[in-house]
Parts: structure tokens; sequence; C-alpha cells
């Protein structure tokens, strides 16, 4: 699973790469974030309703209530940040995103953990002619978060596709790593049909992928978010 990435490529860049007008542009003024934590915003292009591609920000994780084991009472709700490529059609959670608001997530890097105190944090990247080359996440959005009161109920979330770990990924995490996207393959996740947008649930070719930073692990405590 993935519980931190980075997105540093620049505003007018995402334009650029996800052909994304001006005017359908309501990022404001973005700067990149070299650490996005669950529940956290962050930039997400998806199909207007007019069907043209837009840039708008999710928080990250689509929340589910939750209650005290203990007192049986309503705590902070989950934040359903990972969508597993094989529950997409069957999961209650996922399967009307997965037919009617499949996104993609500008991404730099990812972050794998392996050990514990300290573990050791391992970023993931693509390969290509800058040190991490913009790429696209494959998500899934939506918009309110049933049963969820307040402020939240009425965040956009996006989640992150996960499907299983290829041969760089799988010696930190051996099950599963995030759907990134070819280029090519875009409009097919945005706006194709559910079968071919499930052909491209697949693990990135390990040979055009690279390990841009290796290091003691840092925690959602210095974001101030929870440890999901």
């Amino acid at each position: 699973m993935c519980n931190l990435y980075a997105n540093t490529t620049s505003q007018a860049a995402m334009r650029e790469i996800f052909e994304v007008m001006g005017q359908r542009d309501h990022l404001g003024n973005y700067r990149g974030q070299s650490a996005i934590w669950p529940k956290y915003e962050a930039p997400v292009v998806r199909m207007s309703e007019d069907g043209e591609r837009e840039l708008v920000e999710m928080h990250w994780g689509f929340l589910t209530p939750q209650v005290s084991k203990k007192t049986g009472k309503p705590i902070k709700p989950a934040a359903w940040n990972n969508a597993r490529d094989d529950k997409l059609r069957s999961s209650g959670l996922w399967k009307d995103s997965f037919l009617n608001r499949r996104c993609l997530i500008p991404g730099s890097a990812f972050r794998e953990a392996k050990g514990k105190n300290p573990a050791t944090d391992f970023w993931f990247a693509i390969k290509g002619g800058a040190a991490r080359p913009p790429f696209a996440f494959a998500g899934l959005w939506r918009a309110g978060q049933p049963s969820i009161d307040g402020e939240a109920g009425d965040w956009l979330t996006h989640t992150m596709v996960t499907t299983t770990a290829n041969d760089l990924v799988k010696p930190v995490h051996p099950t599963r790593m995030p759907v990134i996207l070819d280029e090519q393959d875009y409009d097919t996740w945005l706006a194709g049909s559910a079968e071919d947008a499930a052909r491209l649930m697949r693990p990135f070719p390990s040979d055009r992928m690279q390990i841009v930073c290796e290091g003691i692990g840092i925690t959602a405590d210095t974001a101030a978010v929870d440890d999901l």
C-alpha cells in the first residue's frame, strides 16, 4: 500500500502534461508538495460534467465512519487512501467510482517503508530526462462522504489504485504498489469503458523505474496528520 507520495511538478507543467486548459485549472497558486499524506489536499485531474479535463484539489482518502471499540462512540473517520485493483468491481466502497469517477493523480515519487524502529524509507520514481519525471497514478474520486458529519462530510476525496508489486518494489513491499499509467493511457483511464480501464491495472515495468532516495523514515507526525 502507499501512505505517502510527492508531486513536485509545477502547475504550468501539469496543465501541459495532462492537457488541461487554463480556465479548467482550479488549483489557485500551487507550489508543489514534497510529501502528501492521507487526508491532505493534492491535485487531481478529472473529467468535468461537460467532458473536459480539469485540475482540482481533493483530500486523499475516501472517508468512512468509525466507532470506538471501548466506548462505542464515534471517533475520527477512517481514510481509505488505497483501493485494491481486484476489489474495484465488487466492493461497495469503490465500485461506483470505478465505473463513473476515475481520475489521474499527478505524482513525482511514492514512498514505501521497510522495517521498524526505525523504518527505512524508499522513494520510487520513474526513469526519464529529469531526476523525478512527472507521471500519473490511477485514481478514483467522489464528492461527499456518506455518514460523515461536519466539514469533512462535504469533502472531495480521491484514492489511489494499487496492484501487484513489481520486481523493484517487491523487496520493500512484497505485495502491492500503486498503479502508474502510461501517458497514452490517460484518456482510457479517464473516459474509457470499465473493461478497457481494468486492463490498465497492472504493475509498471520495473526496468522503467528507479529508487531515488533511501533513508531513515519520516512519520506523519511531522505533518500533523494521523498515522493511518
